[in-house]
């Protein structure tokens, strides 16, 4: 590394020149151009009914994708408590402010300096000879000025960072209002299952006293009486797994809320609603996800940033100059340096710094920054692809989970008919007691198999809509207090 210092004559015309390459520019940055979507242009067939018209996923708000004002309240107390959420934001400040810092770097920095020196110079056996000086002034450190575009370059890539990190916390958004969805409907869930197994306890308790009755007059066998104590036992423990279920659903949407549930929202849990509380999305094109997933986008930021990184890494061959200014008074005596004892003092001076032998250094960092760019164009590419994926899914299921669930209801009527039908016949004495507990059985799996395939519709509604980049957009008007 060589470096050369310049007289103070040769100022005038360098700074001029400099000025000039300054203001001319020069970059090695390389042109970006976005990498296609290694995905088709269409959802493939298992996807069902073509896109429909309508307000798009991104587009919906939260407030009106949610029908429920119980869960729109909870949503918005863990928007303003959730911990996971608030890191993502402390992390967007975290990243604005290494690009001032970055952007700052383009600028010279002035400031204000003062000294003051004695010493003894000529100090002989009959006593020292003191010297006194003094100095004021103001000037910038060491300007490095960017003719090659490194610092340029690497504000570029901080500024990219800022802005994945902005599109990272509408990715922590949307997950949070999904999450938060997801666990309340399931709370919904089990609440229902635990109704179901408490009335189904007290019907198979009932039957155990009856068959006891006939065990005791002969009308029952011991078959019979081993039978019902099954059943009820394995309502007893359907209940017991349903009351430990739900208490973990309170936990978690009291881990996702970031406090404790109000009593108004942990009592509107107890009744499952009838309806579906979510409005439904259009799946759109596959190529709309590009432009509004902000996991997609955020990981198109980290690409340009890696992009941008290369220009950095290019201008290192090159020379580094860097400008260094002061303008003040310098004076033998404290009192004087601001009056006439002071005289005017101003330096100015311009260094290069050029590498000639580094052992491959400079090379290396570059291939090091062009193996980075390889590397987020495949993340880039497998985020499209997941996003695909997560759309094909939740298009699938909304193509079948209604007609599963329509299968079910009319199972379920079925064996609510078969069970009246079959009381009745145990009343005349034509069923036999195992016929009887057969159809109890098979109507509360059947009901429990419909709470669970009526929670996986409503849950595949909120997976597409945050499959689709639903959730982190706000109404018109208002305003986040984050």
């Amino acid at each position: 590394m060589t470096q050369a210092r310049f007289p103070w004559h040769a100022a005038r015309p360098l700074g001029a020149l400099a000025l000039a390459a300054l203001l001319a520019g020069c970059s090695f940055i390389p042109a970006y151009e976005r990498p296609p979507a290694p995905v088709a242009g269409q959802w493939p067939a298992s996807a069902g009914t073509p896109p429909q018209a309508g307000v798009a996923a991104a587009d919906l708000p939260w407030q009106e994708f949610v029908r429920d004002d119980a869960l729109r309240q909870l949503i918005a107390l863990a928007l303003e408590n959730n911990r996971d959420l608030r890191v993502a934001v402390h992390s967007i400040e975290q990243a604005r402010a290494q690009y001032q810092i970055r952007r700052a770097d383009q600028y010279p920095t002035v400031g204000i300096a003062a000294s003051g020196q004695r010493s003894a110079p000529n100090a002989t056996a009959g006593g020292p000879s003191v010297a006194s000086l003094y100095s004021v002034g103001a000037g910038g450190s060491s300007w490095e000025l960017d003719f090659f575009g490194r610092v340029a370059a690497l504000k570029d890539v901080a500024l990219a960072s800022y802005l994945a990190t902005e599109e990272a916390r509408k990715t922590a958004q949307i997950s949070l209002v999904a999450g938060v969805t997801h666990a309340w409907l399931q709370l919904q869930a089990d609440t229902e299952l635990l109704a179901l197994a408490e009335r189904t306890l007290a019907t198979r308790e009932q039957s155990l006293r009856l068959v006891r009755l006939r065990l005791d007059h002969g009308a029952a066998s011991a078959l019979d009486l081993r039978m019902a104590q099954s059943l009820v036992a394995t309502a007893q423990g359907a209940r017991a797994q349903q009351q430990r279920l739900r208490a973990q659903d309170i936990n978690l949407l009291t881990l996702l809320a970031g406090a404790p549930l109000p009593e108004a929202l942990a009592s509107a849990t107890m009744a499952a609603p009838a309806a579906l509380p979510l409005a439904q999305v259009p799946a759109g094109l596959p190529s709309d996800l590009l432009l509004r997933r902000p996991d997609i986008r955020a990981a198109e930021q980290q690409l340009i940033g890696a992009n941008a990184n290369i220009g950095a890494a290019r201008a290192n061959f090159f020379p580094r100059i860097s400008l260094t200014a002061n303008l003040g008074r310098v004076s033998a005596d404290l009192d004087g340096l601001l009056g006439a004892g002071g005289h005017k003092a101003w330096t100015l001076g311009l260094g290069i710094q050029w590498p000639i032998f580094d052992m491959g250094r400079n090379q290396a960092g570059l291939e090091a920054a062009q193996a980075a760019r390889a590397i987020a164009v495949a993340q880039y590419e497998k985020t499209i692809q997941a996003a695909f994926r997560e759309v094909a899914d939740a298009l699938a299921g909304r193509a079948t989970l209604a007609e599963q669930r329509a299968a079910i209801e009319t199972q379920a009527s079925a064996e609510r008919e078969r069970l009246r039908l079959v009381e009745l016949r145990h009343q005349s004495g034509v069923a036999s007691q195992l016929d009887l507990l057969d159809a109890q059985r098979s109507l509360f799996a059947i009901e429990q198999a419909l709470t669970q395939t009526r929670l996986a519709e409503r849950g595949n509604t909120v997976q597409l809509y945050k499959a689709l980049g639903g959730g982190w957009s706000e109404p018109t008007g208002s305003h986040r207090t984050h």
